[in-house]
């Protein structure tokens, strides 16, 4: 396969607590979305980076895993997957700590031991995943 990019912007305007931005994908999934320090950091209703930085892990996860199943002759029936994205201060600003990934699946016809094998992989194999450095951690189960 090629290499693809992706596009995705932000546009802010003002100081960090009393700014706002708007961000934007080149699919125009998300078109002018807004964010801000209270969205990011309080309880204002609103998108914030690292709730988009979740769901995006969220995604690649259950996407990677779905082929890695499928490729183990296990298709699955559901994956449902939710991220936790942690920020937290880091000397005088923040960093993203971890993603702890909780995952319930339906998969047909396999054991919890290759059931968790093939999640610990696919959490390792997932581009996101790779691209996080922050502690990833999966909770996984059969239902």
């Amino acid at each position: 396969m090629a290499k693809i990019t992706r596009t995705g912007s932000a546009h802010w305007q003002g100081g960090g607590k009393d700014g706002k931005g708007e961000l934007s994908t080149e699919s125009g999934a998300l078109a002018n979305v807004s964010y801000s320090f209270s969205r990011r950091f309080g309880d204002e209703k609103g998108t914030n980076p690292e709730e988009l930085i979740a769901v995006a892990h969220a995604g690649c996860f259950n996407m990677q895993l779905a082929f890695m199943l499928a490729g183990a002759g296990h298709a699955p029936e559901s994956l449902r997957t939710e991220a936790r994205v942690t920020i937290e201060s880091e000397g005088a600003g923040f960093k993203i700590s971890s993603s702890a990934l909780t995952l319930r699946a339906k998969v047909p016809g396999l054991d919890a031991a290759q059931f968790r094998k093939i999640a610990d992989d696919a959490k390792a194999g997932c581009p996101v995943s790779k691209l996080l450095n922050a502690t990833v951690t999966l909770d996984a189960a059969l239902e």
